[in-house]
């Protein structure tokens, strides 16, 4: 390659753009698959490990064996993780926007509950406060 570096300066660009370019891929592959391990439910700990240390020792081997081995699994498994976050998402706004009712309607049932007796005067104040601020 140093032979083309000197007479083709340009090439020696592009190939150091192309060699960063495979560097971010291969560090963006190795972070899925340990994500991916770590995910894995049907996998115990001692596979995890055994996983982890044949990438670790033997990584373009390991790598390659992993996708062929478990590689048809690493999208079932985001998209099952992708669609329990959106499901905790959704409850949790539900739960936020059924909760929470306009200032005057949570005063109006901090009243009824004071005048049942349900609660105590400080402690109408101490929730008035509360929703006030």
């Amino acid at each position: 390659m140093s032979l083309f570096a000197y007479s083709y300066p340009i090439l020696s660009i592009i190939w150091m753009m192309f060699m960063f370019f495979v560097f971010i891929l291969w560090i963006w592959l190795l972070i899925s698959i340990f994500v991916d391990i770590f995910r894995s439910a049907d996998l115990g700990g001692a596979a995890k490990a055994f996983w982890v240390i044949f990438i670790i020792i033997l990584p373009l081997l390991g790598v390659l064996i992993y996708l062929i081995a478990r590689g048809s699994e690493m999208h079932e498994r985001a998209a099952q993780q992708a669609q329990a976050q959106q499901n905790a998402f959704d409850s949790y706004v539900q739960q936020v926007a059924s909760s929470t009712g306009s200032s005057a309607d949570q005063l109006a049932k901090l009243a009824d509950l004071k005048e049942k007796g349900v609660l105590s005067d400080a402690e109408f104040e101490a929730q008035k406060a509360k929703i006030l601020s």
